[in-house]
């Protein structure tokens, strides 16, 4: 799958990252690039492998789950900058 260079600037905006215009055809090919790696990676017959997490077996130490709420509420709410009774105060973001 090839991009064109609009499709490149329409990736840029929708990530937020500046590309000047000069750099837009390089990189559309860079992207086409990648996309045919993973367009080739589809092509690998995956059937009746096991996916796997790590190249070795490890089992990983588990402790008691216990519920606790920590009691240091003092300690957390001095890290913020502005507080509401015993709660962080955010300024409003929704447009």
């Amino acid at each position: 799958m090839a991009l064109d260079i609009a499709a490149v600037r329409q990736i840029a905006f929708l990530a937020r990252i500046k590309v000047p215009d000069a750099e837009l055809e390089s990189l559309a090919k860079e992207l086409s690039h990648i996309i045919g790696w993973v367009e080739q990676l589809n092509e690998v017959e995956t059937e009746g492998v096991q996916p796997i997490y790590s190249v070795s077996e490890m089992t990983l130490y588990q402790r008691e789950d216990k519920v606790t709420d920590g009691d240091c509420r003092g300690k957390v709410l001095a890290n913020a900058p502005d507080r509401v009774g015993g709660f962080f105060a955010v300024p409003k973001v929704v447009e």
